[in-house]
């Protein structure tokens, strides 16, 4: 058992620097407070646009039909939420989660704009504590923040609970890519272009480096795998997409 002291002594990867373990998520909200403006348009120069395809390829794999109930975490500025209302048509519903109050917004502003209104909820509220009833949902997605998230495990274990008996967790992150020769070029990329990117287009070089930090920091696709197991989940596989520099991993509540 692990005592109060043990706990308070515990260290979290915020990038590569070591935080203490309750200081991470306020440093994470202070990342997104900071980029929130600008996260569409970074999303489209750091990737050149892939990231849309990735998460085209996530919404497909939903299985969502309409009049179903979704939930979508770390929802940032909406993109797999506008995917997941077109699935569960007006008859459906959609909850946004996020942490930080300012990428809420961002997506409700967002998804207003694009004549989705209804049947979306927006909640502030953390991945690893999520205030839902247990099995209220058929498909929770979770795109590009469970990197983010101090305690993995737990977060986990709290998208598990409160999915569906046959629902489907489906987790959309940067992993370990497999891109031989090609490698040092996109770790130069990611260490160095995109802080620049992040200096010029968005006034905030750290953020982006901690962002290309924290892929690092990341668990690799087997262990993510594994992880996704120990919570409860079944029939889990991943999909590499771009060689790996994305995984979509899927797991189901049975």
């Amino acid at each position: 058992m692990t005592s109060d002291r043990e706990r308070d002594d515990r260290r979290a990867d915020f990038g590569y620097e070591r935080v203490p373990w309750d200081e991470k998520k306020a440093r994470v909200r202070g990342v997104f407070d900071s980029v929130a403006s600008r996260y569409d348009l970074m999303n489209d120069v750091m990737s050149g646009g892939l990231h849309r395809l990735w998460k085209r390829f996530t919404i497909a794999k939903t299985g969502l039909r309409p009049g179903q109930q979704a939930l979508d975490v770390a929802a940032g500025s909406g993109d797999l939420a506008i995917g997941l209302a077109r699935r569960v048509g007006h008859g459906g519903r959609v909850v946004c989660t996020d942490i930080n109050a300012a990428m809420l917004e961002e997506g409700r502003t967002r998804l207003l704009n694009a004549g989705l209104a209804g049947n979306i909820d927006y909640v502030l509220a953390d991945a690893e504590a999520l205030p839902f009833a247990a099995a209220s949902f058929h498909c929770v997605t979770i795109g590009f923040g469970l990197r983010n998230v101090t305690d993995k495990e737990r977060a986990l274990a709290s998208l598990y609970g409160v999915l569906k008996p046959g629902g489907r967790l489906l987790v959309l992150e940067f992993s370990h890519a497999e891109l031989g020769p090609l490698a040092p070029l996109y770790e130069l990329y990611s260490l160095q272009v995109l802080p620049r990117l992040g200096e010029w287009l968005a006034g905030d070089a750290a953020s982006y480096r901690y962002l290309a930090e924290s892929i690092r920091r990341h668990p690799d696709q087997e262990t993510l795998k594994g992880m996704m197991e120990r919570a409860g989940f079944e029939r889990c596989e991943y999909f590499n997409l771009t060689a790996g520099v994305v995984a979509l991993h899927v797991g189901y509540r049975l």
